[in-house]
């Protein structure tokens, strides 16, 4: 595989689960606000064995992966090979994607190697053009990933599922129609951090969350992950290292 990066332990990449993450180098988009630009492109090519020996390594302090990018699901058979093998570790699956290669979630669930997807939307599909400067036809292929990957969560083949969208300031319009699209599913309203552009605060994404008038979840680098519906919060996300805790007794 394109190696882009390895994290042994990280508390905030699944709520609520000690996991492992897997960066896949490569990436067919190009977000002005990518955290991970450094790995969009180059190479660094690792064999799949020793990655899953990485996350191996691992599992005494961790219940799940996942697999991040760049964009993982670009690297379709490496991804499997290791959903495969940490399957076989005991360990949970989940991938964090933009959507643009449907055929490799297919393939995933199909298979029931993954368990939870987080599928980045953008904007809304007009403006996909203008923000990432990608043709109608990679529109197209989200819009394809978000729709089997809605069904495969409704009929209870894929366990969890969101959409998540980072909200800059002057963006704020696109989340009622992103909304929609996410109809039924967990929404994440994420907090954008890009440069000396002054992020929204959690006070101004819950004004948003209200205009939409649905539950959705609030990303905010000060508050962590909460839920919040109709004008009030229901459940602040602690982190629990229950995992981490359980890895220590069985030490």
């Amino acid at each position: 595989m394109n190696f882009g990066g390895f994290v042994p332990l990280s508390t905030v990449d699944w709520p609520g689960r000690a996991v492992c993450t897997v960066f896949f180098r490569g990436c067919p988009v190009r977000c002005h606000y990518c955290h991970n630009a450094s790995i969009q492109t180059g190479e660094d090519l690792r064999d799949v064995e020793a990655v899953a020996d990485l996350i191996r390594s691992s599992r005494l302090v961790v219940s799940g992966v996942i697999f991040s990018g760049g964009e993982a699901t670009l690297q379709k058979q490496p991804l499997l090979e290791l959903a495969r093998a940490s399957k076989e570790m005991g360990l949970a699956v989940g991938v964090q994607t933009n959507g643009v290669f449907p055929g490799t979630l297919r393939a995933l669930i199909d298979e029931g190697l993954v368990d939870r997807i987080a599928l980045d939307i953008k904007a809304r599909w007009e403006h996909y053009h203008n923000l990432l400067k990608v043709k109608p036809e990679v529109v197209d292929k989200v819009k394809e990933s978000l729709e089997l990957c809605k069904e495969a969560f409704l009929n209870g083949t894929l366990p969890e599922f969101e959409v998540v969208t980072t909200i800059f300031p002057g963006k704020e319009d696109d989340v009622q129609y992103i909304a929609r699209e996410a109809e039924g599913v967990d929404f994440v309203l994420q907090q954008g951090v890009e440069g000396s552009i002054s992020p929204l605060t959690f006070e101004q994404l819950k004004q948003i969350a209200d205009k939409i008038g649905r539950g959705v979840k609030i990303r905010t680098r000060e508050d962590g992950e909460v839920a919040y519906e109709n004008n009030r919060i229901i459940i602040a996300d602690s982190i629990v290292l229950t995992d981490i805790m359980q890895a220590r007794r069985n030490l």
